[in-house]
């Protein structure tokens, strides 16, 4: 009787050692038995992650605990968790009448951080400010104040394509005046834009440097693409005016250039550099030099300069993604006014084709994605939301789409508007990744973006700074948009 009386506690000792109790996280979200796509290392079956007070607390194996009934849990089976998403190019000052729906609109389609690349600064700041103020239910907001430009200045308000986004600056010392301004009104970054001088440009880049700011930008006109990121161009936009000294006869038509801009000094910005755009990209994509492409693109890599493509946006005029009917069923979301006219253009648009250089330009502008993806040069993924019909929003899934088509793989896809932008702002220890101790701004997936990237549409749930919003309350928050 002692001998069976000691077997049986030996026995329910060892069960009781190999059972794990039910655990309980007070205050938590608890996302069970879901498959977590890491940016950078691809996907992991079967996680737990526990978020709780904004941030990720804990992520483990499924098997290895066993939650408790009392815990919130959300049932993570056949789902895919990814990292909030964030689009690093954005306007909310170029149509101010869209900016007040942005922040829903960007959310609703995951995109939990943005980064404003230009506009006036009280404005852009109390979109940031409310950011700050209203973490749960806001995307991040990171702005760069208005783009920095010379004279004449590009978007000086002159017409409604050129609202004014920039400040014209005349001389070294208004230069010096505007960025300890901008610094002063804690701006997260600077701009510099196409009309600047190579001195003022240099100057900014100084001051940046001083102030561990960095700067992004249009390679200004007068300069070329090897001569900017020497002197210190820590990204630049649209791969703007890469072309321009991708050719055999770069010198030359960098002097034009530079002639045009002394005899322009009364025109409009934008007039006058659309002239120089019309003049000199033909003859660039004409006289286009492989080699002479991959000398500047070893510098741009040697120096970090990453690119942001905007592929979407800079292929739209021949690819118009937003002359479908999923697209324009966007448009709901935006002021009436907005939808009616962009209906009206994007029809007026469709009846013209895309011309022999436009649709040349296009196939330069992809296949130069691919080339510095190739040589090693961190892309980030931007739009320039709301410009030419982006919708905010359901336009980076598009960009992130491009990017593919591009050459990237879907997961190299996932890191241009995950880690990349994350490791920009250093703050890779903060965002981007699904870690612990990590703010918990996380998508949860009804299928896997590796397989397909348009997978990142499938959006089940978004989760802001640990705030959960399923999919009821997403569209929620998109049919409020569209009440008139």
């Amino acid at each position: 009787m002692k001998y069976f009386s000691f077997t049986l506690c030996l026995i329910l000792l060892i069960v009781t050692s190999c059972t794990t109790p039910n655990k309980y996280y007070v205050d938590a979200l608890c996302i069970d038995n879901i498959s977590v796509i890491d940016p950078e290392l691809g996907l992991k079956e079967h996680q737990t992650v526990i978020i709780k007070e904004g941030k990720i607390l804990r992520v483990f194996s499924s098997d290895e605990v066993n939650l408790s009934s009392k815990n919130r849990i959300i049932d993570g089976t056949d789902k895919f968790l990814i990292p909030g998403l964030w689009d690093a190019h954005v306007h909310f000052a170029y149509i101010e009448e869209i900016a007040p729906r942005m922040f829903d609109l960007f959310l609703a389609f995951g995109i939990t951080s943005v980064r404003d690349t230009g506009g006036e600064i009280h404005f852009t700041s109390a979109w940031k400010k409310k950011s700050l103020n209203n973490p749960t239910s806001s995307p991040r907001v990171m702005i760069a104040g208005p783009l920095l430009d010379g004279i004449p200045n590009v978007y000086d308000g002159s017409d409604h394509e050129h609202p004014p986004l920039s400040v014209g600056l005349a001389t070294i010392s208004d230069v010096r005046d505007k960025v300890n301004e901008l610094d002063s009104m804690g701006v997260d970054l600077l701009k510099a834009y196409e009309m600047l001088t190579p001195n003022q440009f240099k100057e900014i880049m100084k001051l940046a440097k001083e102030k561990g700011l960095n700067v992004t930008g249009h390679v200004p006109l007068s300069m070329d693409v090897i001569s900017a990121s020497n002197a210190g161009l820590n990204s630049m936009e649209h791969m703007r005016n890469l072309e321009l000294s991708c050719a055999n006869n770069s010198d030359e038509l960098l002097v034009q250039r530079q002639e045009i801009l002394a005899l322009g000094e009364e025109d409009i910005g934008g007039i006058l550099r659309s002239k120089i755009h019309k003049l000199q990209r033909p003859l660039a994509i004409a006289n286009y030099d492989p080699k002479k492409a991959q000398k500047v693109l070893n510098v741009l890599a040697k120096n970090e300069t990453w690119q942001i493509p905007t592929l979407a946006l800079a292929t739209g005029s021949t690819e118009r993604p937003f002359a479908s009917s999923e697209w324009q069923e966007t448009f709901k979301y935006l002021p009436e006014g907005i939808e009616l006219n962009w209906k009206k253009e994007i029809d007026e648009l469709m009846t013209d084709t895309p011309t022999p250089f436009n649709k040349k330009y296009t196939e330069w502008l992809t296949n130069m994605v691919g080339q510095i993806h190739r040589t090693g040069i961190d892309i980030m993924a931007g739009t320039d939301c709301p410009i030419f019909y982006l919708t905010p929003g359901r336009s980076l899934h598009e960009e992130l789409e491009v990017l593919v088509k591009a050459g990237l793989t879907p997961l190299e896809a996932l890191q241009t508007a995950t880690t990349n932008p994350a490791k920009y702002f250093n703050l890779e220890n903060e965002l981007g990744a699904i870690k612990e101790t990590m703010w918990a701004d996380l998508i949860i997936l009804d299928e896997n973006p590796l397989n397909d990237i348009r997978n990142t549409q499938k959006i089940n749930a978004v989760i802001k700074h640990g705030h959960y919003m399923g999919r009821s309350d997403l569209d929620e928050m998109l049919k409020k948009l569209a009440i008139r």
